[in-house]
Order: structure tokens, then sequence, then C-alpha cells
């Protein structure tokens, strides 16, 4: 018997039967639309309420077609299932019962499982690319994969934040159904499957919403994308909120990362959204929202948000790791092991402190939350392809130093994430990457030249033009980690180092994860903390990590059997050498567990 999800919302085109389909559009500022169907006439759409249009044609899967919203505009679907040429050619009507589904009873994991890893689609290959990964990670100790932004893009090389038709999977990586196999492989392996989606704008290219339904913006709340999306409007809710429907329950995404969302003006309609979300799905699944919010609204973890990416502890860990202090990590520069004691202690370093290169107060206190609400992380596709050479951590950090902070990331109870190639330790940048026309992305060169004028290293006109063009081609095929790293000695070697840690994880951190609460964190010498928690079963965890230059002594409640140790050594229960980490677990009954 055959197992199929599909999900009927508002907007596009609807199947009604094989050569049968609904086709509705929003598009109050036309007076007339009509349905362009390749090789059919055109057929008129009936004008309802609020700006609606609606028709059934005489075609089915397969069929490509348009809106004619104007004499001299026709325009593809904006909730198009599939867009084969790209994002200015005809949507093509999707039959979402297609896929047969080998593993329709899926119900996904508890947060507390999640070990995240993020993972370019494009860079990977591909649906077919990205599956051929899965088991290979699993065996690692992944127990998440989250898919960099699918929402069809102009041209075939995007980040995915460009993306304008947030309902079409990128054509450049396959076809729906190979994504849906992608997600049912993840599913056999017992891996969750996460997507970012993009709520906040649209990309500069393709985007013809403003010429036939111009309330979808707000003309006057300018964002660095343009004018904001207004979701004051009942139509532009029910567009997004179907959206993430959509891929949670067609698709069988296991969550959502959303990013960005302090660019969303409507506040409430995020509360909304995941209520939304909690009651419509399948009861006794498992899904998961995240937020990307430099905001660091703790109010959202507390409506119905699973965890936030927490910038905090990454800039802290760069800092310390780096010595940088140019752009936003000069927030960070004059004290990063005391911010990052907070983190550890709290959540977010900041929470409602003056933010300076902000000129204003930044976050909100965190008081009560788990620590499995935030998500750390020492790279991911910002932190790297947001510098201008794109430079991984690998060749910007001492590395035993970078081990002693893997040790911290990875035995945290703050759920951890990875970004591709660094479970080996790829040395490969990761560069912004764009395929605009050739005008469009003369612009985005410039731009990104220009923004890192401020920076000490690239004052030099000259050494600007040496930042990568993002529109060419070997921009992207630069950013593509090289398998042959992961054969290499130091490649198997940092894949081994990760293996064991994420095996300490699963086996002594996750069982005691839920409802664990930070005791505490100080800083213990110069880029150096301790921090200890209390699980959810009583354990106390505590951490000393040293990414100083000299030995620090660590205090009594560092304590406890030892889980971990790097470089081991037989006196780091008191005194941590420079870039070391030492992880103690104190189980109920071993005289710490209530110390």
């Amino acid at each position: 018997m055959r197992k199929t999800h599909a999900f009927t919302g508002s907007f596009g085109a609807t199947l009604l039967a094989p050569q049968e389909t609904r086709f509705r559009l929003w598009a109050p500022s036309s007076r007339a639309a009509s349905v362009e169907i390749e090789g059919l006439a055109p057929v008129p759409m009936d004008r309802q309420p609020d700006g609606w249009f609606q028709a059934v044609a005489p075609c089915g899967a397969g069929a490509l077609y348009r809106y004619r919203v104007a004499p001299d505009l026709a325009v593809p679907d904006p909730a198009s299932r599939a867009q084969p040429r790209d994002v200015s050619g005809p949507s093509q009507v999707v039959d979402p019962r297609a896929y047969d589904w080998q593993v329709a009873d899926w119900r996904g994991l508890p947060w507390e499982q999640a070990v995240i890893y993020e993972i370019h689609v494009g860079a990977a290959g591909g649906f077919r690319g990205v599956r051929e990964r899965l088991a290979g990670l699993a065996a690692l100790g992944i127990t998440a994969v989250e898919l960099m932004p699918l929402s069809e893009f102009p041209g075939g090389r995007n980040w995915g934040y460009d993306g304008v038709l947030p309902y079409a999977p990128e054509s450049s990586y396959g076809t729906p159904e190979e994504l849906k196999a992608l997600v049912d492989h993840a599913h056999a392996l017992g891996m969750m499957i996460f997507l970012d989606v993009v709520y906040n704008h649209f990309g500069p290219e393709g985007n013809f919403l403003g010429a036939y339904a111009a309330p979808f913006f707000h003309a006057g709340r300018p964002t660095p994308w343009g004018d904001a999306i207004d979701f004051r409007q009942p139509a532009v809710q029910a567009y997004f909120m179907e959206n993430a429907l959509y891929w949670l329950m067609e698709y069988r995404f296991d969550g959502l990362r959303l990013d960005a969302v302090q660019a969303i003006g409507e506040r409430d309609w995020l509360v909304d959204l995941a209520a939304h979300v909690r009651a419509r799905v399948e009861s006794g699944r498992h899904v998961h929202l995240i937020l990307e919010n430099e905001n660091n609204d703790s109010g959202l973890l507390r409506a119905g948000f699973d965890a936030q990416w927490n910038d905090d502890g990454h800039n802290a860990l760069h800092v310390l790791l780096t010595g940088e202090s140019e752009g936003y990590y000069a927030n960070f520069a004059a004290d990063p092991a005391g911010r990052l004691a907070r983190v550890l202690a709290e959540g977010f370093a900041f929470q409602g402190e003056m933010f300076p290169t902000l000129g204003r107060p930044r976050g909100m206190e965190t008081a009560g939350l788990r620590a499995s609400a935030f998500i750390l992380f020492l790279q991911n596709h910002d932190q790297i392809g947001n510098r201008a050479l794109g430079e991984r951590l690998t060749v910007l950090a001492p590395p035993q130093a970078l081990r002693a902070a893997y040790g911290l990331l990875l035995l945290s109870p703050q759920i951890p994430m990875l970004f591709m190639g660094e479970e080996w330790g790829s040395r490969q940048p990761f560069l912004y990457f764009t395929s605009h026309p050739p005008a469009l992305g003369q612009i985005v060169r410039d731009g990104r030249r220009r923004e890192f004028a401020a920076f000490a290293h690239f004052r030099d006109p000259v050494r600007r033009q040496t930042i990568p063009d993002p529109n060419q081609p070997e921009t992207f095929t630069a950013s593509i980690p090289p398998a042959h790293e992961a054969e290499q000695a130091e490649g198997r070697a940092w894949h081994g180092f990760f293996a064991t840690l994420l095996r300490l994880r699963h086996a002594r951190i996750t069982p005691r994860l839920r409802g664990a609460r930070g005791l505490g964190a100080r800083v213990v010498g110069r880029g150096a903390v301790a921090a200890r928690w209390r699980m959810g079963d009583g354990a106390i965890l505590s951490i000393g990590l040293n990414l100083g230059s000299g030995p620090v002594d660590l205090p009594d409640w560092v304590a406890g059997p030892v889980l971990f140790q790097d470089p081991p050594s037989a006196d780091m229960a008191r005194r941590l050498p420079p870039h070391a980490v030492t992880v103690h677990l104190a189980e109920t009954g071993d005289g710490a567990a209530h110390g």
C-alpha cells in the first residue's frame, strides 16, 4: 500500500483530479487575472473577496503555467511547488502524492538528542549528494541535518537567502521527489532533518509580488533588503504559516530554522506561528522550531520555540581562539572569558546591556530557561562565509586550542552544531557566492568589497580587490570542501576526535539533558573559564576550559570522575595547562553530585 503525504493550503495550484487543477492567487493590486497554461488557451480567474482570484483548469501534474496579472505582465506562481526554468520561468503543477514514503510513520526525536550538522545542498552535490552523505554522518553521531534555504533563487549558485519562491525547492538541486527521498532516507537512518526558512525578506531578483500584491509589503518600514514584509495582512500571515506547515507536513521535515527574525516587525506573528504549528502537526510527533534572532529575545523561547542560535557563545569563543576584535567581535574583545562564562551559566551574554556596535541595549534575561534552549557552535555558514576570505578556524586558531574548544562545544548541555567539513577539520574556505545577471552581480561584488573597507587588512583598495567576486563560478567551486581532505591523516584524526566526543555525549550527557540548568560559571584566569550544570537526573557536570597562554587553577567544584580531558593529564582537575579542557561528571551518589 502506497504511503503519501500532501498539504493543501490557500495559495497556488492544487491537483483535484489527474487532469483537473485549482489555481488560487492573492493579487489585490490587479483588476483581473488569468492562468496561462502551456498548450492550452488562457483560463480567466474569478475575482473573489479580499483580493483573491481562482480558477479550475483541465490540466494535471507537469503542466507549466503563469498568471497573467496585467496586459504586459505574466508571473510565476508565488506559491509555486516547482520552477524547472528558474525564478522567472513558468511554474509547474506538482502531484504531492507522487512520492511513496518508505518511513511514513516517523515521529522524530526529542530535542535533547539533537546534534546538528548544517550543510549547503549545492556544495554537497544536490539532494542526491546530501543523501549519499547521511550514513557517514549518522555513524559519526550526527542526529540532525540542517539544510540551508531551498526556496527557488536566481541561477544555480546561491546561499539560499536570496530566494523568491518559498514553496519551490531549488531546481538546480533536484526535483521535489528527490528532496522527499532525501528526507525519507534521513528518517530511515534515525536522523532528523531541519530546513532553514527565510520569512523576513525576498531576494533582489525574480520577486514580482509588488506588481500585483502591493499590500504584501510595508512601504513605511525599510529593511536592508527593501520594504519590510507586512505581517499585519491576513493573507501575508497565511502565506508564511502555510509555508511552514507545507514543509513540515508534506515534505516531513522535523523542524524549521527561522532566519533573522529580528527583521520581522510583528513579533506577535512569530508567537502565533509557533502555536499554529504546534496545533496542526500530528499528535506525538517531535517538530522543532529554531530561531536566529539578533535581539536575543528570550521571550520567544518561552512561547513555543525550542532554541536559538547562540551567536554570543560563538563570538566569545572566536575572540578567545583568534584574538580578533574588529566588527561585531569588538563587543566581546574587552572581556571574552567573562562573556563566555555568562553564556555557559545563563545562555546569552547580553541580556539588556548596551551592545557597543549597535549603540543600544541588546537582549533579555534568560532566568529559568533550560540549557538546551541555546544552540552553540564554533562555525556556521555566516561566521565563515561573512569573512572576506571565508577562512575556517582550522587556519585561524591554534590546533590544540581548537580541540579544547570542541571539548566544551560537544560536551556542554547546550545543543551543539557543526558546519559541513568541520568534522574532518576542513581548511577549505566557505565564501559568499551568487549567480546573478552581470549588472546585479557587479553591484553585489562592489558592495561586498566596500563592506570590508573599515577592516584594517582591507583599507588598501588594492587589497580589497583580492576579495573573491561572489558571482564568479570559481567562488562557488572554491567553497566545496574537498573529499580528499577527509582521507588525509589530519582529516582522519579530526574525525576520530569528533567521534569520541559524540559517543561520550550520547552515552553520558544526552540521557540526562532534559531539564539541565546552569549552576554558575566564572573566569578563572586570562582566557579561562569554569562552569557547572545540574543535569536532569541530579548529576553535576563541570567543565574547565583554558584558551589562554598560561596555566590556571580551577575551583574545587570542578570535581567528580573525569569524563574527558584534552590533552589528558592527572593534574588537570586542579591546574589546567594552556589550550586544555577538562570535563567531569559527578553522578547522583558520588559525593559531589549535590555540592
